[in-house]
C-alpha cells in the first residue's frame, strides 16, 4: 500500500502546473490543497484502492479545486475527495457553496436550516427573512418536514428558498449515489448525512435567484455533472467537443513551433471554459504529440549526419 500512496502523492504534486493554470482563487495555495488531498485519500485504503484504479480522475479532482476556488481544508468544512462510481471525485458542501457566493460579493451572508413537524415556520413576503421559531433542547422535535435557505443580498434584498422533504427526496432519487445504494446497498452521503444533502439540494435552486457568480455557476455545474447530484444545471452547458479540437489540432501539428502555437491558443481557450476534462485530454495530446516530434527530428539530424560523412 505504501507504493501505491507514493504513487498517488507523486501523481496530485505533479498536477502543480495544471493547478496554477487554471486558479480562480488566488489565495488558495497549492502546497495546502496538496496537502489536504494526499492525506485524505492515504487514510482511507479504499480511496487508495480507487485512486489507483482511476489516477486521472485525482489530477482531475485537485485542479477542479483550483478552477473552482474552494479549498479541502477540513476546518472550513467546503469539500471533499470522495469515491464515487470508480474515481476520485471532488465534492462539494452546502457551506461551500454558500461560501462561494459570498466570497465573491453576490451575497451578504447566507443561512440554511432544516424544518421539523414541531417547528413554527413562517415565510413573510418575498424581500423579508422567514420566521423560524423551535425549542433547541426539545427531546423530540419531530421528523424532517422542509429545508430553507435565506439569504440577504447586497442590496440588503432578503431572497429565500424553500423546498418540501418531498421534494429533496425526488432530487434524491434521481442521484447515482442513491440508485447505487438501492440496487447494491452502497452507504451514500443521502444515507449518512440526509440533512446536510439536504440543504445543499436546496442551496443549488435557491442559487438560481441570486446575483451570479462566475465561480459558482462552475461549482453548481460541477456537481450536476461530474457529482450526478441529480438536479439540471441552467445556463450554458458544457462544450463536449472542446477538448477534442484541440486535441486533434495537437496530434496534426508539424512541428514543435507549430504545436508550441497550438498549446498557447488551446490553454487559454480551455481555461476561459473552466473544463478539467478538456485540459487534461488536450494536455495529454501535447506532450505525446511533442516526444514525436522531438524524436522525428532527431531521426532527421542523425539521418543527415551520415548522409554528410
Amino acid at each position: 500500500m505504501s507504493n501505491a500512496v507514493a504513487t498517488i502523492r507523486q501523481d496530485i504534486y505533479d498536477t502543480r502546473d495544471s493547478f496554477a493554470a487554471v486558479l480562480s482563487e488566488p489565495g488558495l495555495s497549492f502546497e495546502r490543497e496538496a496537502g489536504f488531498a494526499v492525506q485524505t485519500i492515504q487514510a482511507n485504503d479504499y480511496m487508495v484502492k480507487v485512486a489507483m484504479g482511476n489516477r486521472q480522475s485525482v489530477v482531475n479532482a485537485v485542479t477542479n479545486i483550483a478552477a473552482i476556488g474552494i479549498s479541502l481544508n477540513p476546518a472550513k468544512k467546503q469539500a471533499y475527495l470522495v469515491p464515487r462510481d470508480g474515481k476520485i471525485c471532488l465534492d462539494i458542501s452546502y457551506i461551500g457553496l454558500m461560501d462561494l457566493a459570498m466570497a465573491t460579493g453576490a451575497i451578504r451572508w447566507a443561512q440554511a436550516e432544516l424544518v421539523l413537524a414541531n417547528d413554527n415556520f413562517a415565510l413573510q413576503g418575498m424581500d423579508r427573512p422567514p420566521l423560524h421559531s423551535f425549542n433547541p433542547f426539545a427531546k423530540d422535535r419531530g421528523d424532517v418536514v422542509g429545508v430553507y435557505v435565506v439569504v440577504k443580498t447586497s442590496d440588503g434584498d432578503y431572497l429565500t428558498e424553500t423546498m418540501s422533504a418531498d421534494e429533496v427526496n425526488a432530487i434524491r432519487d434521481r442521484s447515482s449515489a442513491w440508485k447505487a445504494y438501492q440496487s447494491k446497498g452502497k452507504s451514500c452521503p443521502w444515507v449518512t448525512d440526509w440533512g446536510e444533502m439536504a440543504k445543499k439540494t436546496c442551496v443549488k435552486r435557491a442559487y438560481k435567484y441570486w446575483p451570479k457568480t462566475e465561480q459558482l455557476e462552475q461549482a453548481i455545474h460541477h456537481l450536476n455533472t461530474e457529482g450526478n447530484e441529480g438536479l439540471a444545471p441552467d445556463g450554458p452547458q458544457r462544450d463536449e467537443g472542446l477538448g477534442q479540437r484541440w486535441v486533434d489540432q495537437a496530434t496534426k501539428a508539424e512541428t514543435t513551433e507549430r504545436l508550441a502555437e497550438v498549446w498557447q491558443a488551446g490553454l487559454a481557450d480551455i481555461k476561459k471554459a473552466r473544463d478539467m476534462a478538456a485540459y487534461s485530454e488536450f494536455k495529454a495530446a501535447v506532450e505525446k504529440r511533442g516526444e514525436a516530434l522531438k524524436q522525428a527530428e532527431a531521426n532527421t539530424i542523425e539521418g543527415e549526419a551520415q548522409c554528410e560523412s
